[in-house]
């Protein structure tokens, strides 16, 4: 098995299917786009484990609390991390973690972005060291996420 599997295997995690999408909806971009030995992973939300959209849904400060904001970000991780192991086919390919930009539905007045998006960028270094996993990021607040998620989260990554 592979040694990221095997990680997510010892902490009790398990990667998603692909997201299902709401009916009549079409996304023109892809999930993730290879570019020489870059994977640039567009936006995710929190994937439940039957690809749905993960509950709660709305914004951090409000319907969510700080914690339950760091979940989402930690379910957005994993759904991440399925995306890639489809388009790469072996996550150990990923050799660094490279740009994270976090963004949360925040509720006005919050401002503790950085503590949930926290939730991913904890999974990431738990899963790929402080080597390979570090990576620059942003946490930001937004007023609206689409389809009322409470996180979205693009990356980019370096793969051989």
């Amino acid at each position: 098995m592979a040694r990221i599997e095997q990680k997510l295997q010892d902490l009790g995690l398990s990667l998603p299917p692909p997201a299902r999408l709401p009916p009549g909806m079409v996304l023109p971009f892809p999930w993730v786009r290879l570019v020489g030995r870059r994977a640039l992973i567009s936006g995710h939300g929190p994937t439940a484990s039957d690809g749905g959209l993960a509950l709660p849904l709305g914004k951090v400060g409000r319907e969510l609390s700080v914690e339950q904001g760091y979940e989402a970000a930690r379910l957005t991780g994993l759904g991440i991390l399925a995306s890639l192991q489809r388009a790469l086919g072996d996550l150990d390919r990923v050799t660094a973690w490279v740009r994270v930009f976090g963004m949360v539905n925040a509720a006005a007045g919050f401002n503790r972005m950085p503590a949930v998006i926290n939730g991913f960028s904890d999974l990431i270094l738990d899963l790929y060291g402080p080597e390979a996993g570090a990576h620059a990021r942003s946490a930001v607040g937004l007023a609206e996420l689409p389809f009322d998620i409470p996180v979205e989260i693009e990356a980019e990554v370096d793969f051989e």
